[in-house]
């Protein structure tokens, strides 16, 4: 483990990923650790969380044992977004009040909940310290579970990258509008340029047609092939269906509200998907652990 220092910071940078699957695997011989899977984006406003939520319901109808956390730690709004009402949440175990484990509420379809907390500015910006706490606390639920998705906030923070490269996989979220284009290249440059991330699954959200998904995945993939060193799957799209905002306003997800509507069918296919692909592990086992360079 780490040396830590009295003011938090880690000093010891010689912990091998290896090092850390070889512990995850040792705590449960015979099964293997939950695909992580981080899903974010370069501006707010594109719909993610409504994306994590819709896309873990339909995981675990598929027959998944699904974990998503509500990462957004300062706004964190899943649990609103569910219609869940949490008694406790993050804040609670960063104060040492609860475990990890003792905050998971249920959701639709069994889906299962790490809430965040909503309102409380200290959570913005954690030492490493408690990043590190709750990085080994959420290893240690990994054995319980197929697929994690951790819900992100939006932007290049400190904690938004720490969760994106805290994971296996990396999945950015984008809409056709400009601006999401742009910021969405902005991530993806930090985590290639700073911490190596060189591979990335894209979605296209509130697409029009499956035409206009295609010509935002082209551009986006012909700017990073062109300026940075990076890999983009291009996922899949989820249209635009007024369905999907009915659903936000009766704080339910799509896929159960109206399974038979265009964006709960593109949730559908999108799980069926993920589930059947490779894990999109882009690190190398040889590099230290990049969250520990992330205060």
């Amino acid at each position: 483990m780490p040396k830590i220092d009295k003011t938090g910071q880690i000093i010891s940078l010689n912990l091998k990923r290896k090092q850390k699957h070889a512990t995850m695997k040792k705590s449960a011989p015979g099964r293997s650790p939950a695909r992580v899977i981080a899903i974010t984006s370069g501006k707010g406003g594109v719909g993610k969380t409504n994306i994590v939520a819709n896309l873990g319901y339909a995981l675990c109808k598929a027959g998944n044992r699904v974990l998503i956390f509500d990462a957004d730690l300062g706004l964190g709004n899943l649990d609103v977004l569910l219609g869940l009402t949490p008694r406790y949440n993050l804040s609670h175990v960063i104060e040492g009040k609860k475990e990890l484990s003792e905050i998971i509420v249920s959701g639709p379809g069994n889906l299962k909940i790490l809430p965040a907390s909503s309102g409380i500015q200290e959570l913005t910006k954690l030492t490493a310290v408690q990043k590190l706490e709750i990085y080994n606390k959420l290893n240690a639920l990994l054995m319980n579970y197929d697929i994690v998705l951790i819900d992100t906030a939006a932007g290049i923070s400190s904690n938004v990258l720490y969760f994106n490269v805290s994971a296996n996989e990396i999945m950015v979220v984008v809409t056709p509008e400009p601006t999401s284009i742009t910021d969405a290249y902005a991530l993806m440059k930090i985590l290639s340029v700073r911490y190596q991330e060189k591979r990335f699954r894209l979605l296209v959200n509130l697409a029009k047609n499956e035409k206009e998904a295609d010509e935002v995945s082209r551009q986006l993939c012909l700017v990073a092939d062109r300026f940075l060193d990076v890999s983009i799957d291009y996922f899949g799209h989820v249209p635009v269906d007024d369905n999907v905002k009915a659903g936000v306003r009766k704080q339910k997800v799509v896929c159960e509200m109206a399974p038979m509507t265009r964006a709960s069918r593109n949730f559908a296919e999108l799980a069926h998907r993920l589930a059947r692909s490779e894990p999109m592990i882009s690190r190398s086992e040889n590099r230290p652990l990049i969250w520990q360079d992330i205060i």
